[in-house]
């Protein structure tokens, strides 16, 4: 079952996560457990099993590929936080538990947020400090420090927070999901890529499979969001068109929405398998995109 492969990979990289996480102790200890409290959350971890199951599928091995795990997820993680706030998603739950700004307060969650972004880059640069190529690890930081940022994730979440409630055309709606969502998922994939050694053709086809992915997994929170059940995904549904958000289904419809979820995905499988390169796991968790309730 690949539902259970899955849970067991999450595993895997919430085991490697924690052990990056800050100690709750000192005058700061507030921040440090918010942090944790919402890194702690559950969820997929796909993004860490993304990249550890693209560094396997060059033959990566070794522990130089943690705290780049660890990094991804923090920053995700700062993401979310920030995304619930009451001046952007205003949500009150995530993964079935109060968010952040209920439990500590908007401020200190804006400061664990930050908090995390700030330590995923002292976390990442711990790896200069393992037996690994440092030219390696130095190209895969440009990556992390890059994607997350104004021509990335928060580039998208721009054009998302000032095209709520306006039409979008479909340019601005590709742009909105190739970096809000997509650009952590093929950060990942290109990270775990390039810590393996793979070279430049196949990192720029692992970005294509990674940008295939982000667009489809995206698309598949859309319609979650409509069609989904809020026990299961751990939110309230319909929240993006509570808040006057212009998505892939309310431009599309669900029909075409969950065609292109399915057509993306086999894209990016067949692209997969041309590498040459084998990883059934990974193949598997990219197909398993069309049909995830969560």
């Amino acid at each position: 079952m690949i539902d259970e492969e899955i849970k067991l990979h999450a595993k895997e990289a919430e085991d490697i996560i924690y052990k990056y996480l800050p100690k709750e102790e000192g005058l700061q200890k507030r921040v440090f457990e918010a942090m944790n409290y919402s890194i702690t959350a559950g969820g997929k971890r796909l993004r860490p099993v993304l990249m550890l199951e693209t560094y396997r599928l060059f033959g990566g091995s070794g522990e130089v590929i943690e705290p780049f795990m660890a990094a991804i997820e923090m920053i995700h993680t700062y993401s979310l936080i920030h995304d619930d706030l009451p001046a952007l998603d205003n949500d009150d739950y995530r993964r079935g538990r109060k968010t952040s700004h209920v439990v500590f307060g908007e401020a200190m969650a804006i400061l664990a947020g930050d908090a995390l972004l700030n330590y995923a880059y002292e976390t990442a640069c711990k790896a200069f400090d393992m037996n690994a190529d440092v030219s390696l690890v130095a190209k895969a930081l440009q990556v992390l420090a890059s994607k997350p940022g104004v021509y990335g994730m928060i580039g998208g979440q721009v054009l998302d927070v000032l095209m709520t409630g306006h039409t979008m055309n479909e340019e601005q709606l590709y742009f909105v999901y190739e970096n809000k969502t997509g650009a952590l998922i093929e950060a990942s994939m290109v990270i775990g890529a390039i810590l393996a050694g793979a070279d430049d053709e196949a990192i720029n086809a692992v970005s294509g499979i990674a940008s295939d992915v982000g667009h489809a997994f995206q698309i598949q929170d859309d319609l979650l969001d409509i069609l989904g059940d809020s026990s299961i995904i751990g939110k309230p549904v319909r929240s993006d068109l509570d808040n006057g958000k212009v998505t892939y289904v309310t431009v599309h419809g669900i029909e075409k929405a969950q065609q292109d979820v399915r057509i993306l995905s086999e894209r990016a499988v067949n692209e997969l398998e041309k590498l040459g390169y084998r990883n059934d796991f990974l193949k598997d968790l990219i197909i398993s995109l069309v049909s995830r309730q969560s």
